[in-house]
């Protein structure tokens, strides 16, 4: 790891470490965001993908070199590539995120969409790689990619040389365990914790069995750590180096995500935000953390602060992006979604809306609807996007339409 570190000197550079205040006060002590959503092409992998493309020979590299990434990996090999003189081709998913796309392309690579998830591109460059003798580079599960990725653990020590713990996000592991090695070699006290997407989850049961096992994914927001099987090395790296994993679920990585904009001024994919995610949800029920041995208990016991949070991407759909933070909004009692019958007159509707306004609720969007084949003719429906202050606001909001009889349905 030291070896890439040199290597990649003069092609990236150390990002910024930020404290933050609301965590902090959430975890009960220091916080901070390791910020490679500011790293060049959005997210920590080129250093992986730099790494590994730099290492091959020259007849390697005169081949060209084959990935498979929903984005962020995608655009690291393709910069690396780039820089190394090296012809690329990236299979990404057909419904891959379409800047995650574009800048890849833009980095030089030549894009071919196929199947539906990580597993199905993986597949494709695989058979691609056969076919024309180009070089596979894997997105976690080689020594070269985990070396990259653990040079962040080396910045990190030496940003915040006081930390305790590191929350990292893991999809196939490579940047959990490069950053373990890097981090516990100097600093052996240092305890790392992965987060995964609840929807995608494969490491809990894995570090448990000892063995890679095999996730049925569900949709999840965090594409970019939707993996179904953790990678060989990864899991052995970190089953012996004892790095924890919790999951988080679609609701908590979206308050990150908000928060992570709203406090922190970062933007940030969800996947990148999966680690603020279990943060954020150390004030509910609490999760098992799960290490090789199963399970160790409450994740509350094992965050001690100092805390450093990696930020690991923040290439997401601006679209896609707006559609999030209304659930952050949701979820953080911010935002109510309300559809409610009244009386089909005049005034029902602005009646409806100056009791809102009394209420001190501010209504964003309305939709009226008088004919749908459900109503009864003295009867129309309508639809509020309704902003309040928070959730004590967002109950009372709830609890007074209620009672005042317009029996209103909430999303």
């Amino acid at each position: 790891m030291i070896a890439a570190r040199e290597l990649l000197r003069d092609v990236i550079s150390p990002t910024p470490v930020m404290y933050s205040r609301a965590l902090s006060e959430q975890v009960g002590g220091p916080v901070y965001l390791k910020c490679e959503n500011l790293q060049r092409t959005g997210s920590f992998k080129v250093r992986g993908a730099y790494t590994r493309i730099a290492r091959l020979t020259e007849e390697e590299r005169s081949r060209g070199v084959v990935a498979a990434s929903a984005g962020n990996h995608a655009q690291g090999v393709a910069l690396a590539a780039s820089l190394l003189g090296s012809k690329s081709t990236v299979i990404m998913p057909e419904r891959a995120p379409i800047p995650k796309v574009e800048a890849t392309r833009a980095y030089g690579a030549d894009v071919v969409l196929r199947g539906t998830s990580v597993e199905d591109t993986l597949a494709e460059a695989l058979a691609f790689a056969e076919r024309t003798g180009s070089v596979f580079i894997h997105p976690f599960d080689h020594a070269d990619i985990v070396a990259g990725q653990g040079t962040l653990g080396y910045e990190i020590i030496e940003q915040c040389p006081q930390v305790k713990t590191i929350v990292v996000p893991v999809g196939g592991g490579g940047l959990a365990a490069g950053l373990t090695v890097a981090a516990k070699g100097l600093d052996p006290d240092v305890r790392v914790v992965g987060v995964q997407a609840a929807a995608v989850a494969p490491y809990p049961a894995s570090l448990a069995a000892g063995r890679p096992l095999p996730a049925a994914g569900r949709p999840t927001m965090a594409d970019g750590i939707a993996v179904q099987r953790p990678g060989d090395l990864p899991l052995s790296i970190m089953s012996a180096l004892g790095t924890g994993v919790v999951t988080v679920s679609e609701t908590a990585l979206s308050r990150a995500m908000l928060l992570c904009l709203e406090r922190a001024k970062q933007v940030v994919e969800p996947a990148g935000a999966a680690g603020v995610a279990a943060l954020v949800s150390l004030g509910d029920s609490g999760a098992d953390l799960v290490t090789t041995r199963g399970s160790i208990g409450d994740i509350r016991s094992k965050i001690k602060p100092p805390v450093v949070v990696v930020l690991s991407g923040g290439n997401i759909d601006p679209l896609l992006m707006s559609k999030l933070l209304r659930n952050g909004l949701s979820a953080a009692g911010r935002y109510l979604s309300i559809r409610c019958r009244v009386p089909d007159q005049p005034g029902s509707l602005a009646e409806l809306l100056g009791y809102l306004a009394g209420l001190g609720a501010n209504v964003l969007e309305v939709s009226h609807q008088r004919l749908a084949p459900t109503l009864r003719v003295d009867e129309a429906e309508v639809v509020l996007q309704v902003e309040t202050r928070g959730p004590e606001h967002c109950a009372d909001v709830k609890a007074k339409l209620q009672s005042a009889g317009y029996a209103p349905v909430f999303r």
